[in-house]
């Protein structure tokens, strides 16, 4: 029951909408499953970069407000430069009649990911903030093997979401005509654009406040 819970905590870092999801279904409509799968892989990446830095204290580097304020605008610039990035690529397609689908290798995919999920606040808060709570009472009453047991286990919970959400994207794809297909694409395109100015809004208010 104590594993299962930790893999349901992983679930509950992938799950809300955020960032990745929206990448992995822009992905997944326009490159396919392993382009959508790609990109869950290295927001994973990031996610394992993140709890070894916790597993060497790093968290302590977040009580200082320049950090904060720095992982806040740098998330904000890689967001929307990601969002208009897709939203021009999506546009070119629909002028050129080709079609909403990507040449795009899984190898590009997976950089986006992990670009997008290294500079995401809000995982770095969870990694460092709640992961770090989690895995100091872990440690008071475990051994440090569990301790690494119930870590893959988070893991095994964002995977399950990370491939539920490349089936699902890469699935519908075959069911729309071209137009929906844009639509979502494009959405997918604003909604990491407006992440971005969430990041942005919190940074500067942090700044200034």
């Amino acid at each position: 029951m104590v594993f299962l819970s930790y893999i349901m905590l992983g679930i509950s870092l992938a799950a809300p909408i955020g960032p990745v999801n929206a990448a992995q279904v822009e992905k997944g409509i326009k490159g396919g499953f392993m382009n959508s799968w790609a990109v869950g892989l290295g927001a994973m990446a990031a996610d394992a970069l993140y709890m070894f830095a916790v597993f060497l204290g790093v968290s302590r580097f977040l009580e200082y407000e320049v950090v904060t304020v720095f992982l806040w605008l740098f998330g904000c610039f890689v967001l929307i430069y990601t969002g208009f990035e897709s939203i021009m690529k999506v546009k070119k397609e629909a002028q050129t009649g080709l079609g909403v689908r990507s040449n795009e290798s899984p190898r590009q995919s997976f950089q986006i990911g992990f670009l997008i999920s290294i500079s995401n606040p809000l995982t770095i808060l969870f990694w460092l903030g709640i992961y770090g709570s989690v895995l100091a009472k872990t440690i008071a009453e475990y051994e440090m093997a569990t301790v690494w047991l119930y870590s893959v286990a988070i893991f095994i919970g964002i995977a399950a979401w990370d491939f539920t959400m490349a089936v699902l994207s890469s699935t519908a794809r075959a069911f729309m005509n071209e137009k929906a297909l844009i639509a979502i694409s494009a959405f997918s395109g604003v909604c990491l654009i407006g992440f971005g100015v969430y990041f942005g809004y919190h940074g500067i208010a942090l700044l200034l406040g």
